[in-house]
């Protein structure tokens, strides 16, 4: 329509066709009609005004209809074609089963220009751009980071960088750390909140392990430790929905401006080196830079506007912990982190809530907390407390070698030398061979049981099965007559006392 009026301004000055078509606004022929049109409808009288786009468009523009008979032959099948083209299927597949299984007669361009039409009658997806206020939002992502040769020791590990940025003054919170676990996510959250001295209303995140338990689009359920973590500074957890990552975009760039800005052509001689590297790289190439889209350095709006906005930190630190739901074997002990930990043994088979800090671990049956325990530090170590095992296993852990020996003693000599030879083996450990000696004074008790090791002990046979056998057939009785009888011969005819009358009137 510029270029009509413009042309009609022309006319109205004077100039000819052919001074017109010199500027290359239209061709001749094509000015002819106009001036024809103009002049039939007065247009072009000097004292007249110009008519609006209007009225030029409905006289001027060219009337484009398509005939009334132009009807696509694939129109029968559409909504099998739209559903087999939402589906992904190519143009060649779908022609080819139009013509196998309805007997389709046209070309594969009929089916083509079918297939344009389907997309021009599309409604487009018309994404909407978020905005937020000062302090009101962060976003928060890992990103995959370099492979780290540790200078001191050689290790060579994998490492992930963790990304928080905040979403109206694009300042930002990395670190690089060796895994994902749910411990390491709470971890870089209350650095990342000590590095801005404060916390937002709002994270933004996506649905990893660490925070999100069951991803959904409705109603998705929060890792129990990560909801502490957000109750502890004030923050509300916002999960994006499954698979639709650009509702976090912002630090979905964060992540990118990393890898392809401070990861190239940098070494780093182990993590800490590397957390170093990229913190001073934020505060300085990052944080001044001016953001394509805020046209403003981030440091500055965040120095300026959003840091005396942010949510205070609370007095004392909220305790991060992380939950896990156990089961107890049947040795009364739960397995975490590689270590193990003892619990009562009335509760073996039940399953219980583990509540690990960094210093210690609690562990929850329901609301009652039922143990308690020091962290383990390195894996494959076990914590046991006594009073969680049974009274028999109890006994047995504290009946060791000298218990043994002193409880021997009590019995008596013989039973205390039985015991001694039977840990003199050389060959065996004779303990539950003992323990076994041992137990038969509940039964027969500790006289006959110091008889029969004492006959034992005299034929050379000392063992467990040698004095049960003894006990069992009552032969320590008759070794304890004999004994009664070497003692009462020292007071009858011809013993040791013996004293006649005679005698004792001499």
């Amino acid at each position: 329509m510029y270029q009509y009026r413009q042309t009609l301004v022309r006319m109205r000055q004077g100039d000819s066709d052919r001074e017109i078509a010199r500027s290359k606004t239209m061709g001749r022929k094509k000015i002819a009609q106009v001036r024809e049109i103009a002049n039939a409808r007065g247009w072009l009288a000097p004292d007249s005004a110009l008519p609006e786009d209007a009225v030029l468009a409905s006289a001027l523009m060219r009337k484009e209809a398509l005939p009334a008979t132009c009807i696509s032959t694939l129109e029968p099948w559409r909504a099998q074609i739209g559903n087999w083209y939402a589906a992904g299927i190519q143009g060649t597949t779908i022609h080819a089963t139009l013509v196998r299984n309805h007997g389709y007669t046209g070309s594969y361009s009929a089916v083509n220009r079918f297939l344009h039409q389907l997309v021009v009658d599309d409604v487009p997806e018309v994404p909407m751009r978020l905005t937020f206020k000062p302090a009101e939002a962060a976003q928060v992502d890992f990103g995959a980071g370099p492979l780290i040769t540790d200078v001191h020791t050689g290790e060579i590990f994998k490492t992930w960088f963790f990304v928080l940025t905040l979403a109206w003054s694009r300042h930002q919170y990395a670190e690089f750390v060796r895994d994902q676990s749910v411990a390491t996510w709470l971890g870089c959250h209350r650095h990342a909140f000590e590095w801005f001295g404060g916390s937002v209303a709002r994270v933004i995140i996506d649905n990893a392990k660490c925070a999100i338990t069951r991803a959904c689009v409705y109603e998705p359920e929060v890792q129990r430790a990560y909801g502490e973590c957000a109750e502890g500074y004030g923050f509300r957890i916002d999960p994006c929905p499954p698979r639709d990552p650009q509702k976090k975009g912002i630090v979905e760039s964060g992540v990118k401006y990393i890898k392809g800005s401070f990861l190239p052509l940098r070494e780093f001689r182990d993590l800490a080196d590397a957390n170093r590297q990229l913190h001073e790289w934020v505060m300085t190439q990052a944080g001044n830079r001016i953001h394509g889209t805020t046209r403003e350095a981030p440091l500055k709006r965040f120095a300026d506007v959003e840091r005396s906005l942010l949510i205070a930190l609370p007095d004392v630190p909220p305790q991060l912990a992380t939950w896990a739901k156990v089961k107890v074997h049947r040795d009364a002990h739960v397995q975490y982190d590689y270590n193990y930990y003892s619990v009562p043994f009335r509760l073996v088979g039940h399953a219980l809530w583990l509540k690990a800090s960094d210093t210690m671990v609690t562990l929850y049956r329901e609301q009652e907390s039922v143990a308690t325990h020091v962290r383990l530090t390195r894996r494959g170590e076990r914590k046991t407390v006594h009073d969680h095992m049974p009274a028999a296993a109890q006994a047995w852990q504290l009946q060791d070698t000298q218990w043994c020996l002193k409880e021997a003693e009590r019995i008596g000599p013989a039973c205390h030398a039985l015991v001694h030879a039977l840990f003199g083996d050389a060959v065996l450990i004779r303990m539950r061979a003992v323990q076994g000696v041992l137990r038969l004074k509940n039964k027969y008790g500790a006289t006959r049981l110091e008889a029969a090791c004492s006959r034992a002990n005299h034929y050379g046979t000392p063992g467990y099965k040698v004095v049960k056998s003894i006990l069992e057939k009552g032969l320590d009785q008759q070794t304890m007559l004999a004994a009664f009888d070497a003692l009462a011969s020292t007071y009858t005819e011809g013993g040791r006392f013996y004293r006649d009358t005679q005698t004792i009137l001499q």
